[in-house]
């Protein structure tokens, strides 16, 4: 008998399962093959767990990651997880800056990493530059602090270049025709679409972006919206994570709320696969491709980024996100880490 026992958390990030739609195909009478790579089985919980390790892995083989540093970022609550549980694994702090929107399930998990969060009221993620905005204070208010740079650290794109995109081509023995993700650092997309390209002249790269009224605006802040998905067409390319190469992408795809839900649901419901909003958008744009006639025969892999476990809860728009920042985050933190009685 031959058996593995792993020695650190790292080890376990990667290889995630490529499962075929063989009821979602049938039940829409498709002649596309559709495959689905199920990131939420990663130890942290999502695809973010591989960017978290590329991050860290090269901030220490660079020599800026020392022993007990504070990480800092901001992020839509992933790829903060994911950092907070390779940080936890090797020994440093991490601080998160996230949206006031943000899906209570990823708050009760960063505090369970020991991460300290800090919510921003979302109008101030509206408007040019606002990102840019946001960065700034958080460098200002760590100085000292290993900045992460999610959306502009090479090591991002690089380690789905390393793992995500070998990792597809290998499982589908290399018949993969297309690739459909949506963008959230630009690290998914950009890494694993330049692997898949290299390796065979056709390979398709479509992104699924979030239509206008699934945004947050300066009108409407607290819209409803597909989280960590973000819009890539027709944005200032200063406002672009800097990790997004739109070179390797060959096609837009606009999915709207709803019909990222319905996406979810039809994962959950037809193939067993709890997959959140993001991985319904995703199935929305490929079953969109898979429906034209010049896919018949192709196969198609998406991306399922996260569980939809960790939107589970009802929105809190209502009343939380009337109130400041500082008061919604005490507010959500009491509820989520309130003790069992």
């Amino acid at each position: 008998m031959t058996g593995r026992i792993y020695h650190e958390f790292s080890e376990l990030i990667g290889n995630t399962p490529l499962l075929e739609l063989h009821r979602i195909r049938k039940a829409r009478g498709l002649g596309t093959r559709l495959l689905a790579k199920i990131e939420y089985l990663s130890p942290a919980g999502s695809i973010k767990d591989r960017a978290a390790w590329g991050i860290i892995r090269d901030g220490e083989r660079s020599g800026q990651l020392k022993p007990g540093d504070l990480l800092v970022d901001v992020t839509s609550g992933n790829t903060g997880i994911g950092l907070a549980a390779v940080a936890a694994a090797r020994g440093y702090r991490a601080k998160f800056y996230l949206r006031n929107i943000i899906a209570q399930e990823k708050l009760a998990i960063l505090a369970h990493y020991g991460a300290e969060v800090v919510l921003v009221d979302s109008a101030e993620f509206t408007g040019p530059g606002a990102v840019d905005r946001v960065l700034a204070r958080i460098r200002a208010e760590n100085p000292g602090a290993f900045f992460t740079d999610q959306r502009g650290n090479p090591a991002n794109p690089n380690i789905h270049e390393e793992t995500t995109g070998p990792e597809i081509w290998r499982d589908t023995d290399g018949a993969v025709d297309v690739l459909v993700a949506c963008v959230g650092t630009g690290g998914t997309i950009s890494g694993a679409g330049r692997f898949l390209k290299a390796q065979k002249t056709g390979v398709r790269v479509v992104v699924a972006e979030p239509t206008p009224d699934a945004l947050p605006s300066a009108e409407d802040p607290y819209a409803e919206n597909i989280e960590g998905v973000h819009k890539v067409s027709e944005i200032d390319r200063a406002d672009l994570p800097s990790n997004y190469d739109g070179g390797v992408v060959d096609e837009v795809i606009a999915v709207n709320v709803a019909q990222a839900k319905a996406g979810a649901l039809a994962f959950a419901r037809e193939e067993g696969v709890l997959a959140g909003t993001s991985g319904g958008a995703v199935l929305h744009a490929a079953l969109t491709l898979a429906l034209r006639p010049e896919f018949a025969g192709k196969t198609i892999v998406t991306i399922v980024p996260d569980s939809g476990e960790r939107y589970l809860s009802p929105p809190t728009r209502a009343g939380l996100q009337a109130k400041p920042a500082a008061a919604r985050r005490e507010e959500v933190l009491e509820t989520v880490l309130a003790p069992a009685e």
